[in-house]
């Protein structure tokens, strides 16, 4: 999941009918991993639905629905368990990919720090009374943007990858997501962390990028990418995920300080236009209608825009103001002024056709188990800005006695998505995060008062006692920009599941590539029939004892890849690849696919489900073999 508001209240709304009371907006929160390569359109705001082809029901029913039943499967196996926390640090697995807006933090500030981005995982350790382990959470700042901009296959990125690890670890034999052990991989204050650690390069070149604004002499921003660690985005993903799982495993291993405690909970609604904060004992600020600036169409050094905007521009361009205000209209003088020394590009919280382009209300939330506090950000917020936030929010707490010695960590990303929170100081740089801080320079400062003041109300027992706030809408009359699924068609004397490129008899362990290519419908991907608990790929083992076929790896298993290909005339294939691991037992193998077709009869739609299968082929440990 990466985030919006709109499968939140759909969710809070299901487990409101099945349970009443007992998960609620205040008790619940959702936090994506922030992966760039999931499904789109389930949200409710014009900027988000016209990039992902506005709501799809196809997209966020299955959301949905997918974290309905995992709560269904947690409510009905609670027991009683403990709880213990840990953390440490990892290295050699984050860059700050805006290092010169971090620089302009206070230095005072920076010296209190060893790195510009924050090196702690934080886990926590859930078994039942016996000890026997039932599943983990851990947060670590860094963005899954491992499967660069290249990518079209759906993925879960550095951190799924690595809940993947775990989860195979602990449920060793079972199929991805079918054990009962599960390991949660959660954002944290990602906002200028980027996982690909070789660093920013110029394509053409192979230089490094301007330190500045992150471009290149020939090309521009497009030209300056960050790469690594590895030699593909497969390759880095795999290193980062692996990392990640290393140091939770480590952690969880060692974790032995019980955390102790009630579960308290505190929210709120926040109107992001219009707050007022206290910048010092004589001063104010407040925030502004959300706009997002010029930077903001520039990109990151971790996928840059196509257009010739660069990072750090604290200038309008003539040529792009001129369109924008032809097309969408200019930004009032009121909010030009709010927003100062952001250039407005889209001056989003005043505009409102079809529906608004941004939030304005928001959410805010934390909750504490024993002393550890989880706060929920509903966006990407800094490294600094984490840091502060943490440091404040530890304070308010530890004023009171019960939260002694209490860990504070960031769950970025949580509930709705308001893209970047900056620091004053950093904000002031405007590079892509500063210009992505969509209610202006003071914007941290307005999250930092709003979550100390629930820390606060969390400490002295007065949570009863905060307003509510305004709730935001909730929209019906959402959009689809997404084409009807075209009817399928394949050529003549084929059936659907034919294979056209069949397999070898024989193939190695240790990084054979196994790639039988078979036809598939055709249609906006493989989607006018999702395959709800089920799979389109399997891999499958033939067992002598039993005389059957078990099915050892499926789409959700890395070892797995499915390509979509649509072609023309209403036809299109499908590739299934097997990266052959080196713990694949020798033996006989089959790979099979399962899809549906969509054709016409008469004047009825008809959906057929088929399915194909490769050859029986061995795989052995060397070709050397008796």
């Amino acid at each position: 999941v990466d985030k919006t508001f709109e499968f939140c209240v759909q969710v809070l709304k299901a487990l409101q009918e099945k349970y009443g009371d007992l998960y609620r907006q205040e008790n619940v929160v959702m936090s994506g991993t922030h992966t760039h390569c999931g499904p789109g359109g389930y949200f409710q705001y014009t900027l988000f639905m016209i990039t992902g082809n506005g709501y799809v029901k196809e997209s966020t029913e299955p959301l949905v629905n997918g974290i309905v039943k995992s709560i269904d499967i947690a409510h009905r196996n609670m027991r009683p368990g403990r709880i213990y926390v840990n953390k440490g640090e990892l290295v050699d697995s984050s860059l700050n990919r805006s290092p010169h807006s971090y620089m302009n933090n206070p230095e005072d500030e920076r010296k209190r720090y060893e790195k510009n981005t924050d090196k702690q995982v934080v886990v926590l350790k859930f078994t039942d009374l016996d000890g026997d382990g039932i599943g983990m959470i851990s947060w670590f700042a860094v963005h899954a943007v491992s499967m660069n901009f290249t990518n079209r296959m759906v993925s879960s990125d550095n951190m799924g990858y690595a809940s993947y690890l775990l989860e195979q670890d602990k449920n060793f034999g079972e199929l991805p997501g079918q054990g009962s052990f599960v390991a949660g991989f959660s954002s944290s204050n990602l906002g200028d962390v980027s996982p690909n650690t070789r660093g920013p390069h110029c394509m053409n070149t192979g230089l490094l990028c301007d330190y500045l604004n992150s471009s290149c002499p020939v090309g521009g921003t497009k030209m300056c990418k960050a790469f690594g660690p590895g030699e593909d985005m497969f390759e880095s993903t795999r290193i980062i995920g692996h990392n990640i799982f290393m140091k939770a495993k480590e952690l969880y291993a060692n974790a032995v300080h019980e955390v102790t405690g009630s579960v308290q909970f505190a929210h709120q609604w926040v109107n992001m236009t219009d707050v007022t904060v206290q910048l010092n004992d004589t001063h104010t600020g407040r925030t502004c209608k959300p706009a997002l600036g010029h930077s903001f169409a520039a990109g990151t050094t971790d996928g840059g825009g196509d257009l010739n905007f660069t990072q750090g521009a604290v200038e309008g361009d003539p040529f792009w103001d001129g369109i924008r205000d032809a097309l969408l209209g200019p930004p009032s003088n009121q909010t030009k002024d709010c927003h100062h020394p952001k250039p407005i590009l889209f001056s989003t919280g005043e505009m409102n056709w079809p529906l608004p382009w941004h939030p304005s209300v928001v959410d805010v939330q934390i909750i504490t188990i024993g002393s550890v506090a989880i706060l929920a950000i509903p966006g990407e917020m800094t490294t600094m800005a984490g840091r502060r936030l943490r440091a404040a929010v530890k304070k308010e707490l530890e004023a009171a006695e019960k939260f002694k010695n209490a860990e504070v960590v960031i769950a970025g990303l949580s509930n709705v998505y308001t893209h970047y929170i900056t620091t004053f100081e950093e904000y002031q740089i405007q590079r892509y995060e500063g210009a992505s801080t969509i209610f202006g320079p003071h914007t941290f400062a307005a999250y930092l008062q709003k979550f100390t003041n629930l820390a606060r109300a969390i400490a002295q027992d007065k949570v009863s006692e905060l307003p509510v706030g305004p709730e935001p809408p909730f929209f019906t009359n959402l959009f689809n920009l997404m084409a009807a699924a075209t009817y399928d068609a394949k050529p003549e004397n084929t059936s659907f599941g034919d294979v056209l490129d069949q397999v070898n008899s024989i193939y190695r362990q240790v990084g054979h590539l196994l790639r039988p290519e078979m036809f598939l419908k055709v249609s906006s991907c493989p989607c006018c029939f999702l395959q709800r608990d089920k799979t389109f790929v399997t891999v499958e083992m033939y067992d002598n004892l039993t005389d059957s076929w078990e099915v050892v790896h499926n789409d959700a298993s890395w070892e797995t890849r499915f390509h979509w290909l649509k072609g023309s005339n209403r036809r299109s294939n499908a590739t299934v690849e097997w990266h052959i691991p080196s713990s694949a037992p020798s033996g006989l193998y089959r790979i099979r696919h399962f899809g549906h077709y969509k054709q016409l009869q008469g004047l009825q739609t008809i959906i057929t489900p088929y399915e194909g299968s490769s050859d029986i082929f061995r795989v052995v440990s060397s070709f050397y073999h008796q």
